[in-house]
């Protein structure tokens, strides 16, 4: 048994029932193997024995109180998994589908995400089972204070700084704030996707969609091609869906199709921007409601169709194993030249393993969608300095961070012998930072 396989077979064995945390290390440490025999020096200092286990794991209760009087109780959570380069750094979900397992699995890659950026910034993440769908403003607000009342005490700018994800968005992220102010008595830079009135950054809601595309056009010029005249397929429907499929098009592509939960819209004119917003931004609806004014698209229940549209750019921006290996292959099929990743995992090994088989270009998320955490970091850079930049600024900050992430990514897979391996590219590159600054530290 090689030293990594031992390493994943320790892994299961102390994580057996964390299926998603699982899959994502297995990737990174499947990348690994020709790091360590380059640099045996890992190995007799434990840095992967201590890179999969968090430094710090916390679950706690959140007690709150719905309309009707109700005492309602979900779990909160929040794993900070490596400090070596920064303070912890990770979004915080509010979706009935976290658990512990999820939550590993986002922090652990945050911490190769965020080392690619650039940025000094640790791997964190956190969220809580509660659904703030159809829930009144007053409940997401009284459910927002109890979970901060908690997670207060594990926080702060040079110790964790938490973000938004799915189902925090800036109303969440504003109360969050308010009451982390009230009890930790200080306004500092604790939180990022602030509102702009109170420390917030120009750019950071647009920060991963564009960031998508900006690593993608990237990848497409170095392969000599380019977003102009390609039809687009995105999945999602949230703020990296939205402005992926803004910059997209600004780039010279066709967004043909768009998702949610239940469904998705195709509509071979182009999608209608202003309309997804509208629904999504302001009115809080579903995708199925595009058709109320645009009657020439078509809708169709169940998300995952999504992937037979015929389409150039698939970019999976909804949720982790969304497109498996069916999926895949019908997006093959169909000639898609380029994949890449909004979503944290959307893809599963078997859809990935197709892809890099066929040759096509293919962005895993812990790179092409680290423009959020990115411009996350610029956002803590501008409060340390009690400064706010321009969106011109912000913006080109994040295209340059995005393009040198790619330019890494394709070197770093390049250098050890797996060139257009972005996977392994992504993972080694990350890694490589991480795993010398823990060197460095010691045995911490």
């Amino acid at each position: 048994m090689t030293y990594i396989e031992k390493i994943k077979d320790e892994l299961v064995k102390r994580n057996g029932a964390d299926k998603e945390f699982i899959q994502a290390a297995d990737e990174v440490l499947d990348s690994l193997e020709k790091v360590i025999e380059k640099h045996p020096e890992y190995q007799d200092a434990g840095i992967l024995e201590r890179l999969i286990e968090p430094e710090r794991q916390i679950m706690f209760r959140v007690p709150w109180v719905n309309d009707q009087g109700e005492v309602k109780v979900n779990r909160g959570f929040r794993v900070q998994y490596n400090s070596a380069i920064g303070p912890y750094k990770g979004g915080l979900r509010f979706h009935p589908s976290v658990n512990l397992s999820i939550i590993k699995f986002l922090g652990f890659e945050q911490i190769f995400k965020n080392s690619l950026t650039g940025l000094p910034m640790g791997g964190g993440k956190g969220g809580s089972d509660f659904d703030p769908k159809g829930k009144s403003e007053h409940e997401v607000m009284r459910f927002c204070q109890s979970f901060m009342t908690e997670l207060y005490r594990h926080i702060g700018p040079n110790v964790d700084v938490p973000a938004g994800d799915i189902g925090v968005g800036a109303r969440e992220v504003g109360y969050l704030y308010g009451q982390y102010k009230r009890l930790a008595n200080e306004f500092t830079g604790t939180m990022t996707g602030k509102g702009l009135t109170w420390g917030g950054s120009l750019t950071r809601k647009e920060a991963t969609g564009y960031g998508l595309c900006y690593f993608t056009d990237a990848m497409l010029k170095d392969h000599n091609s380019s977003f102009e005249n390609k039809q687009v397929v995105i999945s999602g429907s949230g703020n990296v869906a939205i402005y992926a499929a803004e910059k997209a098009t600004q780039l010279g592509a066709k967004v043909i199709a768009m998702s949610d939960s239940r469904g998705f819209i195709h509509d071979p004119n182009g999608i209608d921007l202003k309309a997804v917003k509208d629904i999504k931004e302001i009115k809080r609806g579903r995708i199925k409601d595009y058709l109320n004014d645009h009657d020439h698209a078509e809708y169709t229940e169940g998300a995952k169709g999504i992937w037979s549209l015929p389409c150039d750019i698939a970019l999976p921006c909804a949720t982790q194993n969304e497109l498996d290996a069916s999926a895949a292959q019908a997006l093959l099929k169909n000639g898609v030249i380029a994949v890449a990743e909004g979503a944290n995992m959307p893809c599963t090994p078997e859809a990935i393993a197709c892809f890099q088989k066929q040759g096509i270009l293919y962005a895993p998320g812990k790179a092409s969608n680290a423009g959020g955490v990115a411009c996350s970091g610029l956002e803590m850079s501008q409060n340390s300095l009690r400064l706010s930049w321009t969106n011109e600024e912000v913006d080109q900050r994040l295209k340059d961070i995005m393009e040198r992430i790619y330019h890494n990514v394709h070197d770093t897979a390049k250098q050890y012998g797996m060139a257009e391996n972005y996977v392994a590219g992504a993972n080694i590159a990350g890694f490589l930072k991480v795993a010398q600054a823990m060197m460095e530290q010691g045995v911490v």
